[in-house]
């Protein structure tokens, strides 16, 4: 989720004290066990209605691809390695002499188009539902809130198309997305945003990847925080966009990614990232049919996914 950019070491992580009779963050509603959050708001009539949004069969992959030259943070890295095990001499398995490639990947799960997990961002090193760093984050894997505990996401998609409704093909950098204007962008395309849905903001920005790295990687456009709370009380299960990192960079303060925090750990809110958007605008594809099976890796925090919207 991250990028490049500056930060001073004094622009600590500021947490804001609840009011008081506010609800405790570190306590999920749905219980001491939950490790899904949001997506606990899923279910099997949400998604018999949302496979009525599907009107002409036209599929979009939200992916992006990843290799080597994907943009991201230092020191993440990727690479792909193919291999040709036990063929050495040019020989192959067996008299029908079968030959195969297999391959290993080398490289961070934070690049490219990914979904972040309930184990990603804290506040001071407590975690969704109170988990603590301490106590379930390990080198060999997260022991809860792992990628592998995320269901089959399939719900209604809303995008909204930022850069339309501002009027421009990329988004500047710094454009906080707040209620005005998640509202405006709504009003403006006739949807309403719904619990149970996955909001994605279109803002041109990932067409700038292999033509202007340097200034994808420095700022962004994104959600705010007052954004980021209007979501959260619309009980929406996942929010993304086609920008590396959601929230808009420069922040809106000193707190440093506070709007991670708002989603993943205070409301258990999934976050996705670098969507490929781009086509959902172009035909004015405003809502459809949003499916996405989670990687099932262990203790993952992170999954590299291709998301697919239907209309």
């Amino acid at each position: 989720m991250f990028r490049t950019f500056v930060v001073s070491l004094s622009a600590a992580v500021l947490v804001t004290v609840a009011p008081a009779g506010a609800q405790d963050w570190t306590k999920s509603k749905w219980g001491p066990n939950d490790e899904i959050g949001a997506a606990n708001y899923l279910s099997p009539e949400i998604v018999v209605k949302a496979a009525g949004l599907i009107k002409t069969g036209k599929v979009y992959g939200l992916g992006i691809e990843t290799n080597s030259k994907t943009p991201a943070f230092p020191p993440r890295s990727f690479k792909v390695l193919v291999l040709q095990p036990g063929q050495s001499g040019g020989s192959g398995l067996g008299p029908s002499k079968t030959t195969y490639n297999d391959d290993i990947i080398e490289g961070w799960v934070g690049v490219g188009s990914q979904i972040d997990g309930l184990g990603h961002i804290g506040v001071d090193w407590t975690y969704y539902n109170g988990n603590k760093s301490t106590d379930f984050a390990a080198a060999d894997g997260l022991k809860k809130l792992g990628i592998e505990k995320v269901p089959p996401i399939v719900t209604r998609g809303v995008l909204l198309d930022m850069a339309g409704y501002l009027n421009t093909d990329i988004v500047k950098e710094g454009t906080a997305f707040n209620v005005a204007e998640i509202e405006g962008a709504a009003k403006k395309q006739g949807i309403e945003i719904r619990q149970g849905d996955v909001v994605l903001f279109h803002t041109g920005w990932i067409s700038l990847i292999g033509k202007d790295d340097k200034r994808y990687n420095t700022g962004e456009p994104g959600l705010g925080v007052e954004g980021a709370k209007y979501l959260v009380g619309k009980g929406v299960v996942a929010v993304g966009a086609d920008t590396w990192g959601l929230e808009v960079v420069p922040f809106e303060s000193q707190n440093v990614f506070e709007v991670h925090q708002i989603l993943l750990p205070r409301s258990g809110t999934y976050i996705l990232e670098n969507m490929n958007t781009g086509p959902l605008a172009a035909d004015k594809a405003y809502e459809f049919l949003f499916a996405l099976g989670t990687p099932k890796v262990t203790g993952a925090v992170q999954g590299i996914i291709n998301p697919v919207a239907i209309r």
